[in-house]
């Protein structure tokens, strides 16, 4: 295997067992900063091995063997912390449930909630910094201090490393959910690399949610979240053209999309609002993806339920990126001339945001503003790192 080959390998193996490693560690050890250090230390060390020895039977053993080999020789400080290390095993076969209960513990009130969910996505779910960033929609930096104060809050306070009790579950279940949520749109569309869009991730949100509804049946936003990711997994096949642009929703082929996924998707979401009646942003977001799902032509689209369904959202969860998605829904029904006028509202707070400017240059270029239109192309291109969105926005630019 090739220098190239090896290193694209032991990103993938990083990517499956990183935050696996983490958790087992950091659960040992009550050190989230100690355990990414010998998680990175192992991770280097395979990166100088791996090249000329080949990748182990076992890479995720042996990076942990690694880890474990490091720690007993650098942290020698505490003699208890010590005998921990040399007593840790790496599981055959790790607990199921081993990263959804380190997503309870950094879902702790005593952080901010950007905190939290910063520190659960670089620990947990192994995202980099850049990938936070993107989905923040803040600079690398900011990510940066949120994770260090996160790390001295949990040291300084004591905060326990254990699954919590029952009755302090609900409160952090919020936080749980925008986690998964993120991963899963990190996965989807991926923010920066050379990767469109990463399936271990979207996979691995599925799996989170499906954990967390058996976990918390009760919890209608858990079962809105697991039927929002799978309606859009439904759709994975149509998403991509042959040279890997994104395809937009009107031009997706919709006999490529897994209509028996669809149906059970929409019968979960059913299941739900009608046993808890309770709607909330997960599930109402469900139900926008259910309205584009159920359609079989983009001619059959109804605009005017999903237009409603964006209403009840921004009353429960108001956003700059909601009120943007409501605003390419209203096209249909207003025109562009109006939808363009709500876009322009939100300058201030998306002007750093690549679909802020795509849309704004699909409705310009609606009412034959075409350098205008292209002008927002070109930033929208700029503030990308997704191949896909390149190449969309690429062809946009040379048919303009």
């Amino acid at each position: 295997m090739t220098k190239a080959g090896t290193h694209e390998a032991l990103a993938r193996v990083v990517r499956e067992h990183a935050g696996q490693l983490a958790s087992s560690l950091i659960s040992l050890l009550g050190d989230f900063s100690a355990a990414e250090d010998l998680v990175q230390d192992a991770v280097e060390t395979a990166l100088r091995r791996w090249p000329e020895e080949g990748i182990p039977d076992r890479p995720d053993a042996w990076l942990f063997t690694v880890a474990r080999r490091r720690g007993l020789d650098v942290l020698r400080r505490e003699a208890t912390y010590r005998t921990k290390l040399a007593q840790l095993q790496w599981p055959v076969r790790p607990e199921p449930d081993d990263r959804l209960r380190l997503i309870f513990i950094c879902c702790h009130p005593a952080l901010s909630r950007p905190a939290q969910i910063a520190l659960t996505l670089r620990t947990v779910c192994g995202l980099t910094m850049a990938q936070i960033a993107a989905a923040f929609l803040v600079p690398e930096s900011t990510v940066a201090q949120r994770l260090t104060r996160a790390k001295r809050k949990i040291a300084e306070a004591g905060i326990p490393y254990r699954m919590p009790p029952n009755a302090e579950l609900p409160e952090r279940l919020e936080q749980v959910l925008a986690v998964i949520y993120l991963l899963f749109n990190e996965g989807y569309l991926t923010s920066v690399g050379e990767c469109t869009h990463r399936r271990d991730l979207v996979e691995d949100a599925e799996w989170l949610a499906a954990l967390l509804v058996a976990m918390a049946p009760g919890e209608p936003e858990a079962a809105g979240l697991l039927a929002l990711i799978r309606l859009h997994r439904a759709r994975q096949a149509a998403r991509f053209d042959a040279q890997g642009a994104l395809v937009p929703l009107r031009e997706q082929d919709r006999s490529l999309w897994d209509r028996d996924a669809i149906v059970a998707a929409i019968a979960l979401l059913s299941r739900t609002a009608r046993a808890h009646q309770r709607p909330g942003p997960y599930q109402l977001q469900a139900a926008i993806v259910a309205c584009h799902a159920e359609a079989e032509n983009w001619g059959d689209t109804d605009w005017e339920q999903i237009v409603v369904l964006y209403d009840m959202l921004l009353h429960l969860a108001p956003s700059p990126v909601t009120r943007l998605h409501r605003a390419i829904a209203a096209r249909y029904l207003h025109g562009p001339a109006a939808a363009l006028a709500e876009v322009d509202l939100l300058e201030g707070s998306l002007a750093y945001y690549h679909l802020f400017h795509a849309t704004r240059a699909e409705f310009l270029r609606d009412l034959g503003c075409g350098q205008e239109a292209k002008e927002a192309d070109e930033r929208a291109l700029e503030l990308t790192d997704n191949p896909a969105q390149q190449a969309l926005l690429e062809q946009r630019l040379t048919w303009a």
